[in-house]
């Protein structure tokens, strides 16, 4: 029987470590998002203990970006990617950037307008899994933190693969599954346990960050990962482990 489907027929999808009717989870998802929007990056900072901007500045370096180039940033959050790519593609290049839920979506524009980008920058509602942009339309793509929420991910990579132009490269940057060593049942604790607690503390929401941290246990590992980027045509994918595994930068090209 196919994995995504239950006894009864049903499709069904992982939210966290509970199991959805497929059409369902997109919902939940965005409910979590929009009550952790105004808190994002406040998350960010408690999940990875503000590791996630050093991991976010490799993967701006891994970009290979260059003034006039046109770049895409998948579930942009608060837009930590975003603001990275605008400043590698210049005044004379373009990022857009996405989000499937419009409160981070606004979130991330009054982040970004704040900071000054302005004029080179776009902002779509989009779903990953049907990106309404042209084929071959960006130089680079980069998806952060996004793609283990997103219900379809092959569905996803398949659209990605298709609005990046020939000899483009994609970005996924995510959390994964980490080689921790004895260290591993002290980061389990902290991620199942204490995450949440900090969750019902500083927003009053335990179980959004119960599912997050849930969900980076369902993510597939980066050997799935890299996998599955090949199945969507992406080509010489390579990827690298950042804080021993706990994140890793997937990369392929369109060729």
């Amino acid at each position: 029987m196919d994995p995504d489907t239950r006894n009864d027929g049903e499709r069904v999808a992982d939210f966290g470590y509970e199991q959805v009717p497929w059409d369902e989870k997109k919902r939940r998802v965005r409910g979590v998002f929009d009550s952790v929007a105004t808190r994002y990056d406040l998350m960010n900072d408690v999940m990875s203990g503000g590791l996630h901007r050093l991991w976010k500045r490799f993967a701006i370096a891994k970009t290979r970006l260059r003034p006039g180039q046109q770049a895409l940033d998948v579930a942009a959050g608060s837009g930590d990617l975003a603001a990275g790519l605008a400043r590698r593609v210049g005044k004379s290049g373009r990022v857009v950037v996405t989000d499937i839920n419009a409160a981070m979506l606004e979130e991330g524009r009054n982040r970004l307008l704040n900071q000054g980008f302005a004029g080179n920058v776009d902002y779509v509602l989009a779903d990953a899994e049907a990106l309404p942009f042209a084929a071959s339309s960006f130089d680079c793509i980069t998806i952060g933190f996004g793609l283990r929420n997103v219900t379809d991910k092959d569905r996803a990579l398949a659209s990605l693969h298709r609005v990046l132009k020939p000899g483009g490269r994609l970005l996924v940057l995510e959390f994964s599954h980490a080689e921790l060593g004895p260290l591993a049942p002290l980061y389990e604790l902290y991620s199942l346990k204490v995450l949440p607690r900090f969750g019902e503390w500083l927003v009053g929401d335990a179980a959004s960050y119960r599912y997050l941290a849930e969900s980076i246990r369902r993510h597939p590992d980066q050997a799935t990962l890299k996998a599955m980027m090949e199945r969507a045509g992406f080509e010489r994918c390579e990827y690298y482990n950042l804080t021993a595994g706990i994140v890793a930068l997937h990369v392929g090209f369109k060729l």
